[in-house]
């Protein structure tokens, strides 16, 4: 299993390394951005590159959680328990939060 804090500080000594943004972080918003695009349009147009896009929009996300010193891992696990507390009704085949 992967130690995502690590893993947050290991993307942002490669940026460091070799000269990426770690400063502007409407950049690294745009950045991320256009790799969920990329993305996108892998699967839109079943392109064999699917999963490498989805790594480049993890690596920024990690990247930029690093930079803003936010311990990605600890807000997911924090969240997840949040969402599956949660409870939904399905209205006319949306899901509808009710609690």
């Amino acid at each position: 299993m992967i130690d995502l804090k690590q893993f947050q500080q290991r993307v942002y000594k490669n940026k460091v390394e070799k000269g990426f943004n770690v400063t502007d972080i409407y950049m690294e918003f745009c950045y991320m951005h256009n790799e969920l695009s990329e993305a996108c349009e892998a699967y839109a147009k079943k392109k064999n590159d699917l999963g490498e896009e989805l790594a480049d929009v993890a690596i920024y996300l990690l990247g930029l959680a690093e930079i803003l010193d936010i311990n990605l891992e600890d807000e997911i696990i924090n969240k997840m328990d949040k969402n599956e507390k949660r409870k939904y009704i399905q209205k006319d085949g949306v899901n509808i939060r009710i609690e």
